[in-house]
């Protein structure tokens, strides 16, 4: 039977990375792995990680399992940050822990396929996995364009979505920090989807993994918030693998937002079902330490501030990009500091993409997509002037 599987191409980013490790050039930038990265080019377990680590070491008195729900102390904590004051909107939201954001989009879309969806709309470009998790769940992706020509959100293209959308259909949403094009929604945006969304029957899958890395937690979780106020249903996949830096940890959440308290004990009950079917149990370890941060003031205070940091340093470099964009022809940077987050999408073509890499060791995905977080004090004028030559 294995004699019938077919190869399938290796993964581009995968093979990007192996190819920047064997670069023996000193001053090679890699702008390919979506992971944050300090000035000095590390990325850094935080600080109050550390320390709530340490603290669930000398506690924790127990390995024993904790069911397909995970930990619910963490998904509890995690919730106002998410959903604000009345976080569960009178019982109307409920979740459970999932190994990743990943795991959380999957069990989202495994939920919705049960639920009656059939189709999902993505907006394009995306995340590279979130067609894969539809189409291998059984599920139909239709796209439709995310972006604009001019850097902002194509917002007629999702309201014609939703307003066209018949029962069966879902729309999945980044929240914030659109990856890969740094592209969000505006306030007044958000309000005008969450309208629309409360007269259609399209399920609103919202997908949040960067909070905290765009504008700030509350203005980041702003969106979210405006269409689960205006819609009955929703479906919401968190990770903590980027705002905590828990990358390999593999720490998410899955909420669901139900139109009446009691339809939640059958929800719940469906997505644990689901849960234990495709990974019966989710990694402990990194969700406990977010409960000790979030539960311990000083801790929670600790970790905020070196979000923080990462946000203004993100912001930094969008800035001075931003600063450059006459020194750049054919190349438009300024749009850059008006978007959010750890990516980028530059214009550039294939053979330009090559010369970067073979010429000037600056390593990105062939798709055009940076993440800014690669770049440095000490190598942004240096990318900047490569990227000035390629595009001359």
């Amino acid at each position: 039977m294995l004699d019938r599987l077919q190869d399938t191409p290796p993964d581009a980013l995968l093979a990007l990375i192996a190819q920047f490790a064997a670069d023996e050039r000193e001053q090679k930038i890699d702008l390919g792995v979506g992971v944050y990265r300090t000035d000095d080019g590390d990325t850094p377990v935080f600080e109050a990680v550390k320390a709530a680590e340490q603290r669930l070491l000398d506690e924790q008195d127990s390995k024993s399992y904790l069911g397909p729900e995970g930990d619910r102390g963490f998904v509890h904590a995690l919730m106002p940050i998410i959903f604000g004051a009345d976080a569960s909107m009178g019982g109307r939201i409920d979740g459970l822990q999932t190994p990743g954001g990943t795991g959380a989009v999957r069990l989202a879309i495994a939920l919705a396929e049960r639920a009656g969806v059939t189709r999902v709309h993505v907006g394009t470009p995306s995340w590279p996995n979130h067609i894969p998790i539809i189409e291998d769940v059984g599920l139909k992706a239709v796209t439709f364009s995310h972006a604009s020509e001019d850097g902002s959100a194509d917002l007629e293209s999702l309201l014609d979505v939703i307003r066209q959308g018949k029962a069966g259909d879902a729309v999945l949403i980044h929240a914030c920090c659109h990856n890969p094009t740094g592209i969000d929604y505006t306030p007044e945006q958000w309000e005008a989807l969450a309208d629309a969304l409360a007269d259609s029957p399209v399920l609103p899958i919202i997908d949040s993994a960067y909070q905290g890395l765009g504008e700030g937690m509350e203005e980041d979780a702003g969106g979210l918030r405006s269409v689960l106020a205006k819609v009955p249903y929703a479906l919401i996949a968190y990770s903590c693998d980027k705002n905590f830096g828990l990358y390999r940890d593999r720490v998410g959440a899955f909420y669901i937002k139900v139109d009446e308290p009691a339809q939640m004990s059958a929800a719940m009950a469906n997505a644990a079902a689901l849960a234990r079917a495709n990974w019966s149990m989710p990694p402990d370890h990194g969700g406990a330490a977010v409960r000790i941060i979030l539960r311990d003031e000083e801790l929670r205070e600790q970790w905020l501030a070196e979000l923080d940091g990462m946000r203004k340093r993100l912001r930094w470099v969008r800035s001075h990009l931003a600063g450059a964009d006459k020194k750049v022809d054919s190349v438009p940077l300024a749009h850059l500091e008006e978007q959010n987050g750890l990516f980028a999408m530059l214009p550039l073509d294939k053979a330009q993409i090559v010369r970067l890499r073979e010429d000037h060791a600056v390593y990105m995905a062939g798709s055009g997509r940076i993440n800014i977080a690669g770049l440095t004090k000490g190598n942004i004028d240096t990318f900047i002037a490569a990227l000035a030559d390629v595009a001359g």
